[in-house]
């Protein structure tokens, strides 16, 4: 039997997926019985639907109150789980409310008046909310912490733990991240009544696509180049990240100055250009994302064909978050470095705790090949 046969007969009725993902089996029933859960499951694998659908049949949208609370890191995934929430609890009384820093707070207070069933939103504007009085947190019944490694670092671990603790004495907490470490798990275990542990490996996935692993080595000097010449690689539609915001404002701006197709997403940029570099990079007018990880946290681009990671991520979680973004679904997919020499040691100790075995390659002719400088020479 099928783990969406527990469900109401209205999200029964909206199900189209030919099958669950092991996440869904897993957690559904478990957040039905009221357990509080921690699950690590890799990008891609259907974690949002894993806790969005329990939600909704759990919760009453005839009360007025707000019963349950989704925090995520950036406002993209924010938008995107309130997306979510919106398509699956059409034709129901069950409503949802964003509430994303960037956007009107006075609004969102309006908003809130109404007592949506289902609040999204980022920790800062949450926090702000709360201390104002207009988010009363002791009616939550449920919170869900999505990317929870993010959220329960030391930068935001504070304000989550005082929503936690705010709600209601009956309250569910569910923690959901592609990795999750054994730092994060501890703090978790103290906020939480007995979670139930759940863990999918890429291979427990129904269709995994064939990921490659490669790096181009280049000069760091000549990195905005690189990139310039995979953006006018046909067919190529990268999502690049950048580790700081300095960096990633100077290659756009050198980019755009030779009319390259890029587009960036940023913590500088208001919530209208966020959305338009999105829609652009959607619609194909751009061939590469420049992002910076958190900007990029929890971003679902279908289509994407390369994570390329500009700058070498400082740990192989963050190598592993980056690289999820392509794949997805059981779709193929590549991550490719722009390898710079003084990080060659760097990336070989990643990717070997990555279990990878990288493919070294070139852009020769307008195109990405497998080969080395000696093989341009022989051509």
């Amino acid at each position: 039997m099928s783990v969406i046969e527990l469900l109401n007969e209205t999200l029964k009725q909206k199900w189209k997926f030919e099958r669950t993902m092991k996440v869904q089996d897993e957690m559904i029933p478990a957040m039905l019985e009221g357990k509080d859960i921690v699950a690590e499951s890799p990008t891609g694998s259907g974690k949002t639907l894993a806790y969005v659908l329990p939600m909704l049949h759990k919760l009453d949208g005839s009360k007025k109150s707000t019963q349950g609370l989704i925090v995520a890191p950036s406002q993209e995934l924010a938008m995107q789980i309130v997306e979510v929430i919106r398509e699956w609890s059409a034709g129901t009384n069950i409503t949802v409310q964003q509430l994303i820093g960037g956007a009107n707070v006075a609004r969102q207070i309006e908003k809130l008046k109404k007592k949506p069933t289902i609040v999204v939103g980022t920790p800062g504007r949450i926090n702000e909310l709360v201390r104002a009085n207009k988010l009363k947190l002791r009616e939550i019944e449920i919170i869900v912490l999505d990317e929870c490694d993010q959220l329960l670092s030391r930068e935001y671990r504070v304000i989550v733990k005082s929503f936690i603790e705010g709600a209601s004495p009956k309250r569910q907490v569910v923690l959901v991240s592609a990795t999750i470490t054994d730092e994060i798990r501890l703090v978790a275990s103290r906020m939480m009544k007995d979670p139930l542990n759940i863990q999918i490996k890429p291979e427990d996935m129904v269709k995994v696509g064939k990921v490659v692993h490669s790096f181009v080595k280049v000069e760091e000097r000549d990195k905005t180049d690189a990139l310039r010449r995979l953006a006018n690689i046909e067919g190529v539609r990268g999502l690049a990240f950048i580790n700081n915001l300095d960096q990633l404002l100077l290659k756009e701006m050198k980019l755009k100055y030779k009319d390259t197709k890029v587009v960036s997403l940023h913590a500088d940029m208001s919530k209208e250009q966020r959305k338009k570099s999105l829609e652009d990079f959607r619609k194909g007018e751009a061939r590469i994302l420049l992002a910076t990880d958190l900007a990029a946290r929890g971003l679902d681009i279908e289509g994407l064909t390369h994570v390329i990671h500009v700058d070498l991520p400082h740990t192989v979680e963050q190598y592993l978050h980056r690289s999820g973004r392509t794949g997805r679904a059981g779709a193929d997919g590549e991550v490719l470095t722009l390898l710079s020499y003084k990080d060659e040691k760097n990336y070989k100790k990643l990717l070997r705790q990555a279990g990878q075995k990288p493919v070294q390659k070139v852009i020769y002719k307008g195109q990405l090949i497998e080969g080395n400088a000696n093989t341009i020479a022989k051509k």
